[in-house]
């Protein structure tokens, strides 16, 4: 099966004489859905960890009013002339109290993804760019483009 033929540009370019047979790589099936899975997957792995700290929520020095008093138990702060003093605090429904489930730095930040998967996904995304309509949907100015995919000769 013969490959289509693509120009070969210059630098400076203009086509050189030699026309050379379309990589295989260009006719891989082009799956948009695996190179975004693979594509986040590895963004993934760019991050760093984060946690808030243990003491948040919890620097007062609020204690439970018991049963008795018609108002919730939840903690509350104590004191007086304040307007903070008798306000719930500690829980993660209370304004200045702890989130529910803090971040911790042991999360998974990472995520493993198969070598065969990213080989398909780099192999599809590099199919894609042979489409011209793929790539002008994407938003890079190729009308001008005489042909595509681009060949190039260092």
């Amino acid at each position: 099966m013969s490959r289509p033929q693509v120009t070969v540009h210059s630098l400076t370019g203009e086509a050189t004489a030699n026309a050379l047979p379309l990589p295989a790589v260009f006719s891989a099936p082009i799956r948009p859905d695996i190179v975004h899975t693979v594509f986040t997957s590895v963004n993934k792995n760019k991050r760093q960890a984060y946690a808030v700290s243990e003491k948040a929520g919890h620097q007062t020095s609020a204690e439970s009013w018991g049963t008795g008093r018609a108002v919730a138990r939840i903690p509350r702060v104590g004191g007086g002339g304040t307007g903070r003093s008798g306000q719930g605090a500690f829980g993660n429904m209370c304004r200045g109290g702890r989130m529910f489930a803090p971040t911790k730095t042991w999360r998974k930040w990472n995520v493993k993804v198969n070598h065969n998967e990213k080989r398909y996904a780099t192999a599809s995304a590099i199919a894609a760019t042979a489409v011209a309509s793929l790539v002008l949907a994407r938003g890079h100015r190729v009308e001008k483009i005489p042909e595509n995919p681009i060949g190039c000769l260092h």
